[in-house]
């Protein structure tokens, strides 16, 4: 059984409060912090008209990270919709959830260089742990309905945070899938030190079409190299796939 994702009332405000102090600074923006209360205030809103929110925790992605152990950005656009999946990292899911199509490709490209074996675990938290941030774009929405919080002002508020990570001293990786992903490479300034990777999003609507095919990219193996090059320990992409006692081969 799935755990439940609902957002409660009254809840949002106190876990954005709750962040890091590190987070605090893009936060406080005054820009930043007038589209946080207005987005609170519409999510609020909806949850009084007894709308169902999703994730429980919206700002998960965040709670363990400072800007500066932030080591890859994985953008995502929008929360899982449905019941017992969004859990406020991107692309990820809880392991008793079916594999959304998109984070199975990302496993078939991940296996391209990476032996998986045993069961799959769909709990992105080991990536997080290594310093991989998993940051949607809007980090709440309703049941059933795709893209019902965007436009409210989360947009601003995880620019922001973009932004914050970006400009932190140590260069970071940034994989931007599809146009969404991708038109956000305009916040970081023009002399940046990062490593953006850019290709098509691995939805099986697009992963397989140019100009840069998701499948085939190579951005896990690209990323590890360059974190290896700068004398840091590579990402381990298979660490979810331990979670679970190992039974063969996972059939891609």
């Amino acid at each position: 059984m799935t755990p439940d994702n609902r957002l409660l009332p009254d809840t949002l405000a106190a876990q954005s409060a709750a962040l890091p102090p590190a987070w605090a600074p893009a936060l406080r923006e005054p820009a930043v912090s007038e589209a946080l209360q207005r987005v609170i205030a519409h999510v609020e809103a909806r949850l009084a008209a007894g709308a169902v929110v999703y994730p429980a925790t919206p700002f998960r992605a965040l709670d363990s990270l400072s800007p500066a152990q932030v080591r890859v950005v994985i953008l995502g656009q929008d929360p899982y919709h449905g019941p017992g999946q969004a859990q406020g990292l991107a692309f990820s899911v809880p392991d008793g959830c079916k594999c959304p199509p998109s984070l199975r490709n990302m496993f078939k490209e991940i296996g391209r260089d990476h032996p998986l074996t045993g069961q799959p675990g769909h709990d992105l938290s080991s990536w997080v742990e290594q310093g991989v941030l998993l940051l949607n774009t809007s980090l709440t929405v309703e049941d059933g309905q795709a893209g019902s919080h965007a436009k409210r002002g989360w947009e601003t508020v995880t620019d922001a945070l973009f932004r914050c990570v970006a400009a932190d001293p140590a260069p970071k990786a940034f994989l931007l899938w599809g146009a969404h992903a991708q038109a956000k490479a305009a916040l970081l300034a023009a002399d940046h030190p990062h490593l953006v990777l850019c290709a098509n999003h691995p939805s099986p609507l697009s992963a397989s079409r140019p100009p840069v095919p998701f499948l085939g990219c190579g951005h896990f193996t690209q990323v590890n190299a360059w974190l290896q090059s700068r004398g840091q320990t590579p990402i381990d992409w298979t660490s979810s796939f331990k979670k679970i006692p190992q039974q063969g081969e996972f059939a891609l």
